[in-house]
């Protein structure tokens, strides 16, 4: 379409236009071609490394009514964040044009994440008229791969692993159409021109290869309704998949993974074939249907009942109060659950857990499943297509109606968190477990996915490409590096191997947790608040493992206001693991005894026990902890509930699970804590003795273990209440911030929230990253810019780093 050139004499605009935000390979061009030639006007947009870069001249009314334009029509995909117009010299011309891609630039273009498969696409898919019938890799503007297929940026064809599939004449013609849907979709292809399946089989495994001519699909669904493993290749890696209502094929899966009881996912066609299993609410609903398809946690019903859709084995998520559910997101996964399929076997609920041994990077490279997974895989279904940048899917829950990530992944990453302050361009490495880093610079950070536990090389590995890659794409180049103050973590290790003169600043790892609740809901730090900060373990200023504290704080520091009183950890991981440990080593500080009738007492092999008392005696390999995860441990042990942790807070996550079972338990008085406070004006300490007396009372007396869960976590709410009150008593502070791995545990969180808000405290909660220590990088970017920028610091952050 031409735009008409103004009448001689009439005033004339030409506007430079820059768009940033998440605009490129989302249809904005073509929502800019549409908006300034229905507006008459000429000139030309492109993209660059800075973004969308439009070039208008018309009349001045409409060049402002086109820049007005830009964010409110823009395609769903994408997310404006700034629209910023300069004038130029008038040119002429009549026409407005798309033109190619330029490099250069800052590379401050936001790449968009990998989204699920559209409506309009699974139409095509499922319709034997149409030229993608039951092709698995079926994309268009609006969805299909972004993230994980990106080279460099600008982000065009050439620069994504989609380079090396040449365009057939009617896909080219779809691509250079800017009234096609399909106009620059850089994945865009068809049969004719597109990646391809194969199917690959064990040799010498029980699945006979597919027959010839077999669809490779059609064959996996065999393999899978046999009671087959298969490795999928997805979006970001691998999934090891199994039909998830086959109690032997998921029992065979958790074996040759070394899952332990490691709850799975499990991937359904619609909501219906869960719904009659699980509260299933709008939030969720919203959730599991939107374009980002993460894992979803869903409480169980115990109600359900007989039904006619398929149940999930028992085995697929022992001892959880959750079931772990997620919708199809790829072309390939709705074929493998039958979409357009012809009659025949196939499950309709599918095991789709990460394709990795347990504690090993999810793998990406084809050759690389080929052997890393060999021994847990019967076939491979995998596809040409290269994966640039590993990532696993988002897992997330629903929490007094609004969602909380607890890993924040596929879906979500590389979409920034908007910063309250500028900071300097820095590099945030995060900590050890559940690993992302993070890199920021003016108001924006960038997460990184979900990269995994670093106590394994082939993750570090996976964490220096992942840096890498995310420094191409935001352009940002590091001048100083933040990381945990643990001296032995690995992530701070490999900072300070890659400083190159660059300071290394160490962030304690509370105060971390705390600064990432701050920044996400856009506090500037002006005032300090009260962070409750609840986990597992974290090194503390004095040398003992934090993890039930109250800190007061600010981004540039920090006072200890109380804490969980210390208790022996002993033998350090080894108590992690075996929750009886922790048991013990509570009544032992409670001053009360390991009455043989306890199971945790029994669980405990006796030369164990001899040998946790010496140790605790002498104080050997016993470190001080207030942890709040290791009070949950005891807990869950001493009610009988777990003595043997197979994977990180089973015992809490159990202990949740029997608190959901309890009838109204309402309060007991006996479960509470004695606050204690030092002459010296020190820190409180929350003595748990005397709710650990109460349990005592209980378990022995025959009380449910179901009752003891839930008023544990009544008096673990109550003690939240007192002390945050105690703080606004002495200090002012009226916010307080829920951190820690520990709040994700929503009957905790819960009661938290609603009690402080009762007494009239602002209650910060994570909702866009994850309260655990995939969050951890975004507060240790925050606190090393604040630190280094010498802020003054706030009143009542007295204790500094």
């Amino acid at each position: 379409m031409s735009a008409a050139r103004p009448a001689p004499g009439t005033a004339v605009r030409r506007s430079r236009v820059v768009v940033r935000g998440v605009v490129q390979g989302v249809g904005f061009r073509p929502h800019v071609y549409a908006l300034a030639t229905g507006l008459r006007l000429s000139g030309h947009v492109t993209n660059t490394a800075d973004g969308v870069v439009a070039e208008v001249e018309g009349d001045p009314a409409d060049v402002a009514a086109f820049c007005a334009g830009l964010a409110p029509g823009a395609p769903p995909l994408a997310r404006v964040d700034s629209v910023e117009a300069a004038d130029l010299a008038v040119t002429g011309g009549s026409g407005f044009t798309i033109v190619p891609s330029r490099e250069g630039g800052s590379g401050r273009t936001l790449v968009p994440p990998d989204t699920a498969t559209c409506a309009a696409c699974l139409a095509e898919l499922a319709d034997p008229a149409d030229r993608r019938h039951l092709h698995p890799f079926v994309t268009c503007t609006h969805c299909g791969p972004r993230f994980t297929i990106v080279t460099s940026l600008p982000y065009d064809r050439a620069h994504t692993t989609m380079a090396g599939f040449p365009l057939c004449p009617d896909c080219a013609r779809e691509y250079e159409d800017p009234a096609d849907r399909r106009f620059h979709a850089q994945p865009v292809a068809c049969p004719r021109c597109g990646p391809r399946l194969r199917l690959v089989t064990a040799p010498g495994g029980p699945c006979p290869p597919p027959g010839p001519g077999e669809d490779p699909v059609t064959a996996a669904r065999r393999m899978l309704a046999a009671g087959a493993v298969v490795a999928v290749k997805g979006l970001g890696g691998y999934h090891l998949a199994c039909d998830a209502t086959d109690a032997r094929a998921v029992a065979g899966l958790r074996r040759r993974k070394a899952r332990g009881d490691k709850p799975f996912a499990v991937m359904a066609a619609a909501p219906a074939d869960v719904e009659p299993l699980v509260h299933l609410g709008p939030e969720e609903r919203e959730l599991l249907t939107g374009t980002v398809r993460p894992v979803v946690l869903l409480r169980r019903r115990d109600d359900h009942g007989p039904h006619s859709g398929p149940v999930p084995a028992p085995a697929v998520a022992p001892g959880s109060p959750d079931l772990g559910v997620m919708l199809p997101y790829t072309p390939v996964h709705h074929l493998l659950l039958g979409l357009g399929a012809p009659a025949g076997p196939g499950p309709r609920l599918l095991v789709m857990t990460s394709g990795n041994v347990s504690g090993e990077p999810i793998v990406t490279d084809d050759a690389e499943a080929l052997t890393r997974l060999a021994g847990l895989a019967d076939a491979w279904l995998l596809h040409d297509r290269p994966i640039h940048v590993p990532c696993d899917d988002s897992v997330v829950r629903v929490c007094d109606g609004e969602p909380l990530v607890l890993r924040r992944s596929r879906g979500y990453a590389p979409l920034p968190v908007r910063l309250p302050f500028d900071v300097g361009p820095a590099l945030a490495v995060g900590g050890d477990l559940k690993n992302a880093f993070c890199l920021g610079e003016g108001r924006t950070a960038w997460l990184s996915a979900h990269i995994g536990d670093m106590d394994d090389l082939a993750t570090q590995q996976a964490f220096a490409s992942a840096e890498r890659q995310l420094e191409s794409i935001t352009g940002v180049r590091p001048a100083l590096l933040a990381a945990d103050g643990h001296p032995g973590y690995r992530s701070a290790h490999w900072a300070r191997r890659h400083a190159a003169g660059r300071p290394v600043v160490p962030v304690q790892h509370h105060h971390a947790h705390i600064a990432s609740a701050m920044a996400e809901h856009g506090l500037d730090g002006s005032t300090p608040v009260l962070g409750v900060a609840f986990d597992g373990t974290g090194h503390g200023t004095d040398g003992a493992v934090w993890g039930g504290e109250f800190l007061l704080a600010d981004y540039t520091g920090f006072e200890r206001f109380a804490h969980l009183a210390y208790v022996p950890l002993p033998g350090g991981d080894a108590a992690v693991r075996r929750p009886y440990r922790m048991a013990l080593a509570h009544l032992r500080a409670a001053g009360l005894p390991a009455d043989p009738r306890l199971s945790c007492v029994r669980a405990c092999p006796p030369g164990e026990l001899r040998l946790i008392g010496q140790q605790m005696d002498r104080g050997l390999n016993c470190a001080p902890t207030s942890s709040a995860g290791r009070l949950f441990d005891a807990v869950s042990s001493l009610a009988g509930i777990c003595h043997h942790a197979g994977y990180e807070a089973q015992a809490a996550i159990e202990l949740e699970a029997a608190a959901l079972r309890a009838p109204d338990a309402g309060e007991d008085g006996r479960y509470t804590f004695r606050l204690d406070r030092p002459g010296t004006g020190g820190p409180y300490t929350a003595d748990p003795a005397p709710l650990l007396a109460a349990v005592l009372d209980d378990v022995l007396g025959g009380t449910p273990a179901a009752v003891v869960a839930a008023r544990f976590h009544h008096a673990l709410a109550r003690l939240v209440r007192t002390v945050c009150a105690a703080a606004r008593e002495a200090t002012g502070t009226g916010t307080v911030a829920l951190t820690g791995g520990v709040f994700a545990n929503t009957v905790l969180s819960s009661a938290c929230a609603r009690g402080l808000r009762q007494d009239g405290f602002h209650v910060l909660r994570h909702r866009l990253v994850p309260p655990g220590d995939g969050g951890l990088a975004l507060g240790q970017l925050v606190v090393a810019a604040r630190t280094t920028a010498r802020t003054a610091p706030a009143p009542g952050a007295a204790e500094r780093q």
